[in-house]
């Protein structure tokens, strides 16, 4: 059977290249047509990747967010919920004690706020309930962030950035502002440290989320984010988080959701996809005007070699074996028509791509991936089949007599 299929494409070839030029032309559809897919195709690739790089550079794939819902959607109307359940720094540490999975767990309150400041003056702030601050925001121009043996004794010390310490102390800020104290919530707290200038800072204050009364955390409940060590295992830690705070935490099902920017990445290929399939669609009309070709160059085929089909029937050729030859050489010759197609289509991204980057200054690249080549094989061999099927029937079904007489 295999070396049948093999003398059938080989024959293929040879009838190909005797009609090269006429084959050619009959095949201009197809190369136009996959030229067009794999431009769009690369195109589409190339911006799910851009996409993909950006989301990955902004936020972190290990990280695992936990968000209180204190309303509920009743018959479609947002309702405010009378109980639920919330985090306070206590139920965060169990819930990060409880945690199987290598992580580092970061709780934060945040509200903007009027703090007194030793002079008794109010100044409006952003302030920030931490257990502990992320690495990025920890650059100290001066003292030091407050220790985890403060944040667990609830000693009453923050630490301030540098728009907050200029509200204290003028523009001799980093080192006045140390040792000075303030009022939040009827709470005297010791400045202890003041972050780096950063641009356009509005002021923020930073003091041990412990100090935070739970009536405070449960009017605005504080954000938790778990930085997980492998990305691997953000699923897994996402169903523990899940499971543990429906058990010893929720008032109901709904008070807590459990997020990860791996949402993120699926919600955006699942667009991409969606994008590629509609393009795919719409340039898949090209391919089939190809595809009209190709039975047009096999019908003619079989008209100019109605006495070389007679004969090798009158020899003993079956049906199947004429058959097999015919779509042999549909498909040969749809291959052929999409390998063009291919440089073809790889040549235009070539030259789109400088375009896209001129007009829009943003570094991007098409991609060529495996998909795309296996969607253009797959492409090629349908077309061969589907529009080779009749010119190969019409070639199996001639009467050997009737196609030499016709000589």
């Amino acid at each position: 059977m295999l070396k049948k299929l093999l003398n059938s494409f080989a024959l293929a070839l040879h009838n190909i290249r005797t009609r090269l030029f006429h084959t050619l032309l009959s095949i201009l559809g197809i190369v136009i047509g996959v030229g067009a897919l794999v431009t769009v195709l690369s195109l589409i690739d190339g911006m799910e990747k851009f996409a993909k790089e950006q989301i990955t550079t902004t936020t972190s794939l290990k990280a695992v967010m936990v968000e209180t819902r204190t309303s509920k959607r009743v018959n479609d109307v947002l309702l405010q919920k009378q109980d639920y359940g919330y985090l306070n720094y206590e139920r965060f540490k169990k819930f990060s004690d409880a945690m199987n999975i290598p992580a580092t767990g970061y709780m934060q309150f945040m509200a903007n706020s009027e703090v007194l400041l030793a002079d008794s003056s109010k100044v409006g702030a952003g302030v920030n309930g931490v257990n502990t601050i992320h690495p990025v925001l920890a650059e100290l121009k001066a003292g030091r962030l407050f220790t985890a043996e403060e944040l667990a004794a609830k000693t009453p010390v923050a630490f301030v950035n540098h728009a907050f310490a200029k509200q204290i102390a003028g523009n001799d800020a980093a080192r006045t502002a140390l040792g000075q104290t303030i009022t939040y919530k009827n709470q005297l707290l010791k400045v202890v440290g003041v972050l780096k200038p950063v641009p356009r800072e509005k002021p923020e204050l930073y003091l041990p989320v412990s100090l935070l009364a739970d009536d405070v955390l449960k009017a605005d409940p504080p954000r938790v984010v778990f930085e997980v060590d492998e990305v691997e295992q953000v699923q897994e830690f996402k169903k523990n988080a899940e499971r543990w705070l429906q058990v010893n935490v929720a008032k109901d099902s709904t008070d807590f959701r459990v997020i990860t920017n791996e949402a993120r990445v699926e919600q955006a290929a699942k667009g991409f996809l969606l994008f590629r399939v509609i393009m795919g669609l719409i340039v898949g009309i090209s391919v089939i005007v190809g595809g009209i070709g190709v039975m047009n160059v096999l019908l003619i085929s079989v008209s100019e070699r109605t006495v070389e089909i007679g004969v090798r029937k009158a020899m003993g050729a079956k049906k199947r074996d004429i058959l097999m030859q015919f779509l042999a050489e549909s498909v040969t010759v749809s291959l052929f028509g999409s390998l063009l197609g291919l440089v073809l289509g790889i040549l235009a991204t070539l030259g789109i791509v400088p375009v896209i980057k001129a007009m829009t200054d943003v570094p991007f690249q098409a991609a060529y991936t495996f998909d795309t080549f296996m969607v253009i094989t797959i492409v090629a061999i349908v077309i061969g089949i589907v529009f080779g099927t009749y010119p190969a029937m019409r070639a199996a079904k001639l009467n050997p007599v009737e196609a030499i007489r016709r000589e």
